[in-house]
């Protein structure tokens, strides 16, 4: 069984290095990296693997091994095994293609979210001609082994033999669980080297292991009461101040002056939008005609960062406006109720906060997570099924989520009330299906598909908007989630982090570019600042408008590696206290080591810290 495990991930490993030859350097050092730590890698997870396999043989007594009936059982035994390992290639294939990277926290969070991600599967890939070639393959490949099964189950061994063996192998199963970690393959600077240094099972396992990280317990610290004070006065700003004198609260009141503008605001979050799809981002492909039109009479935004690689990561942004956090979303952590939130602040200023989305809520907790924090979730159970043109497994086409949006919006404005309404898409994902007939690339074809059709739902949505009553005082701010890769040779390739803003509102806000460097944390207190609104914010984030030259700063994150973008240097944090400085290319993402200043790693440490601080003591309530 070891052999199978250890031949098995070694294919796999040729095959994905084969597929990412183009971001290698195929030098000595990087293939024996690749292979030799690899091959460690590949015998640890086999330690974890043949586990009920050890236990089996361990206490079934010597005189059944050669039973018929046993001998029956150990073939589908390997079997299964043999199958499983066979379909964890497939799904290693599949889930690089995607993400450029072994299993990690992503795949631990697809197991929770069995009904998504497997009619996600199921629509993307055919699944059932998969299967029957890998039941073909198993059945081949137990059929070549029957003797050598047979071989094996003939030596007999006494209970006692078989115990010290047993004991042998526990302290090295133990060995590997408290003395082996996923970090050992972190010795290149090119992420993809590291990935296929590393071993897919295994890093599954690593991944659930580390679910949620504490700040303090694996990161570069220093001392609360510093890191508090460089905070605050980091995060004052002219509009603003603090209002009592509590060294660990960031809590401000905003004073806007003039008078407070009561627009409706429709905040679109589009999901995996990469600044790098639309026209005036340089693409010439014409996939998002509609963005492009209303980016000319829009007050667009050139220099926004996405602060994570999922959805729930920038719900957390825009929602709460923190910088992330390691480990797991807010958005998904317990304890995350009754927090300071924009929907708060539209909520106190006499407005419905309502979060709008086309899947169901309880995935990814985005519903308990909304609505425990001051909005009302219309999710996909609100949509009538005679009301529904076209649905995949993530959730109704586009365009019948924009409808239901303005059902809702009307139904708030109609009661007298202002409308905040956050809309989260959901086409712009795999399987990239959606409506025949809208667009000129046909469905379940190709990312490129998927972005020409959200665009072409939110030109829709827009154009029917204009024949509203309410359009003309309604602030339209269109926003991506996060990129659609996030993959480079960089740990945090800065690139792939650049998503659009656009805030669109004829006759309130006039076309122009904003080229400041500026966080998706921010944009909530900006939207705020355009309103004029006054209020008391626990935000982290800055109205860019109000913030003075040369303060600009972003955030970029993995679920481990936490980063902070200042003028031309990039600050990365790492669990076991790990911290590098770069100096990145903003066009290609790529990344050279710099030397480290201080209190610029203090400066990125202080945001991190005190947002892990803040969470965990209940101070974001």
């Amino acid at each position: 069984m070891v052999v199978l495990v250890v031949s098995m991930s070694l294919i796999t490993r040729i095959i994905l290095t084969v597929k990412s030859a183009p971001a290698i350097d195929f030098t000595i050092s990087n293939l024996t990296g690749i292979f030799i730590i690899g091959l460690f890698y590949d015998l640890v997870n086999s330690a974890y693997f043949i586990l009920p396999l050890m236990l089996y043989i361990w206490l079934m007594p010597a005189r059944l091994m050669q039973k018929r009936w046993q001998l029956i059982l150990l073939n589908g035994i390997f079997a299964f095994f043999i199958f499983g390992l066979l379909f964890n290639i497939v799904s290693e294939w599949f889930f690089w293609d995607e993400f450029s990277s072994r299993f990690n926290f992503i795949a631990v969070d697809y197991l929770v979210y069995t009904n998504e991600v497997i009619g996600n599967i199921r629509q993307s890939y055919p699944v059932e001609a998969i299967v029957a070639v890998l039941l073909l393959a198993t059945a081949i490949m137990v059929f070549l082994l029957k003797p050598v099964i047979k071989s094996a189950a003939a030596y007999s061994v006494a209970f006692k033999s078989r115990s010290v063996w047993m004991l042998g192998y526990l302290i090295i199963l133990l060995a590997s669980y408290f003395l082996v970690d996923n970090k050992i393959k972190q010795f290149s600077d090119n992420t993809y080297i590291n990935e296929l240094s590393g071993n897919g099972l295994y890093e599954l396992f690593a991944a659930y292991r580390n679910n949620e990280l504490d700040y303090a317990q694996f990161y570069q610290k220093i001392p609360d009461q510093q890191a508090f004070r460089m905070i605050r006065e980091q995060i004052k700003t002219p509009e603003s101040h603090f209002v009592n004198n509590d060294p660990f609260s960031i809590e401000r009141k905003i004073i806007n002056t003039g008078a407070e503008k009561r627009m409706n605001v429709v905040l679109i979050s589009v999901e995996s939008l990469s600044a790098d799809f639309l026209g005036v981002f340089g693409n010439t492909q014409s996939i998002t005609p509609n963005l492009d039109s209303l980016a000319t009479h829009s007050l667009l935004f050139t220099k926004l960062y996405a602060t994570g690689t999922r959805t729930v990561r920038g719900l957390e942004a825009l929602s709460v406006g923190t910088p992330p956090t390691p480990g797991q979303s807010i958005v998904r952590r317990p304890k995350n109720e009754g927090l300071f939130s924009i929907g708060r602040v539209f909520k106190e200023k006499g407005y419905q906060s309502k979060f709008i989305y086309g899947g169901y809520g309880y995935f990814d907790n985005m519903g308990y997570f909304f609505e425990n924090n001051d909005y009302q979730v219309v999710d996909r159970n609100k949509i009538a099924k005679k009301d529904i043109a076209y649905e995949n497994i993530w959730g109704v086409a586009d365009e019948n989520l924009f409808t239901l949006a303005t059902k809702e919006i009307e139904k708030t404005v109609s009661s007298g009330k202002p409308v905040f309404a956050h809309i989260m898409t959901t086409s712009n994902h795999r399987p990239f299906t959606y409506p025949g007939g809208r667009i000129d690339i046909p469905s379940h074809t190709s990312r490129e598909g998927a972005v020409k059709y959200t665009d072409y739902a939110i030109g829709k949505f827009i154009k029917e908007a204009k024949t509203k009553p309410w359009f003309k005082n309604t602030l339209f701010v269109i926003v991506a989630d996060h990129c659609a890769s996030s993959a480079g040779k960089a740990d945090l390739p800065v690139n792939k982090y650049l998503i659009p803003l656009l805030i669109y509102s004829p006759g309130n806000i006039k076309p122009a570019k904003m080229e400041r460097l500026m966080s998706q944390i921010d944009l909530g207190p900006t939207i705020l600042g355009l309103l004029n609104f006054s209020y008391t914010s626990k935000f982290f984030g800055y109205d860019i408008f109000k913030l003075e030259e040369g303060r600009e700063r972003a955030f970029i994150s993995t679920y481990q590696s936490l980063g902070y973008i200042r003028r031309d240097s990039l600050v990365i944090l790492k669990p076991q206290r790990i911290v590098n400085t770069f100096i990145p290319d903003f066009k290609d993402g790529s990344s050279k080591p710099a030397k480290s200043n201080s209190h610029l790693t203090n400066e990125a440490i202080s945001w991190y810290q005190t947002a892990s601080y803040q969470f965990k003591n209940k101070l974001m309530k």
